[in-house]
């Protein structure tokens, strides 16, 4: 029976892929069992730093074969590994190197889940990583017209922005969302979309920012007839009536219950700040002074 310490299975494969006086080729099909065997052995052993060592070697050893997929399969292990030992700039390269080679494959639905696997575990220790691999997992979707895969992704961003109160940032991922929405004929998601927008606007206490978008979103026509139209509405005509209990009623009807977590939870927290400045007449009359100012 073959040897089942890891470190002698390492120490083996390693001499199988070195080159000497008397061995001209690298046996990498041999090394790379050895190398897969050692992996999970110091996995179960919860030696995670070997166990990510050997994984890096077998993803190595299946690119030799010409194999990446199974070379992407390794490089995920490598990456869970590192999770594990909290290594975090270490997890988002072997995710983003896995995604690499699923794209060699030709396979951009596991290269995106790979990538959003990446942001997930780094969420809390790497949050401006997170959000880049949840954008790159968005992209590699698009690139291949699989938008309506990515929801999923796209909303994922959008609440790690709003933990950093980023909310310009956020309500632009989510118009990012709405226009994915529109190529895949998804209209519902798409107007909760702009709808959640225009709350993040809101929420960050930029009164104007929101109105704009709501104009904006209403040259869709599957948003003007929407019910996340009439949502948004009531919302912005509370504001500009400086109603704060009409503001808090319409952030807790039905069509806003019906948005993400995320999204409910800073809605029910509107108005967040002083809104007689936003009342109509207001901004009308600051308008007016701006302009008979000639100083």
């Amino acid at each position: 029976m073959a040897t089942s310490d890891p470190e002698k299975l390492v120490a083996k494969a390693d001499k199988m892929t070195k080159l000497s006086l008397t061995r001209w080729n690298a046996d990498w099909r041999n090394a790379t069992v050895l190398y897969e065997q050692a992996a999970n052995a110091y996995r179960l052993a919860r030696n995670y730093e070997k166990a990510k060592e050997a994984f890096e070697k077998a993803s190595k050893g299946q690119e030799m074969l010409a194999s990446p997929w199974d070379a992407a399969k390794h490089m995920e292990s490598a990456a869970a590994v590192a999770k594990e030992v909290g290594n975090w700039n270490e997890v988002a390269d072997f995710y983003r190197r896995a995604s690499e080679l699923y794209i060699e494959c030709g396979r951009s639905q596991p290269a995106s889940d790979a990538l959003g696997k990446g942001a997930r575990a780094l969420e809390d220790a790497l949050p401006d990583e997170a959000i880049q691999l949840y954008t790159d997992a968005c992209t590699v979707l698009e690139e291949d017209g699989k938008e309506q895969m990515a929801f999923d992704l796209y909303r994922a961003a959008t609440s790690v922005y709003i933990k950093l109160e980023k909310y310009t940032d956020a309500a632009t991922f989510l118009l990012r969302l709405a226009l994915a929405a529109d190529k895949c004929n998804a209209t519902h998601s798409q107007c909760k979309a702009y709808l959640s927008a225009i709350i993040v606007y809101l929420y960050a206490h930029d009164f104007q920012q929101a109105e704009k978008c709501y104009n904006d979103c209403c040259q869709v026509d599957a948003f003007m007839n929407s019910d996340q139209n009439r949502a948004a509405s009531r919302l912005l005509s509370a504001y500009a009536d400086a109603d704060v209990e009409e503001i808090k009623r319409a952030a807790q009807s039905s069509i806003v219950s019906n948005l993400d977590h995320v999204i409910i939870k800073i809605a029910r927290k509107l108005p967040t700040g002083d809104v007689t400045g936003f009342k109509r007449g207001a901004i009308e009359t600051e308008d007016a002074l701006d302009e008979d100012d000639l100083t």
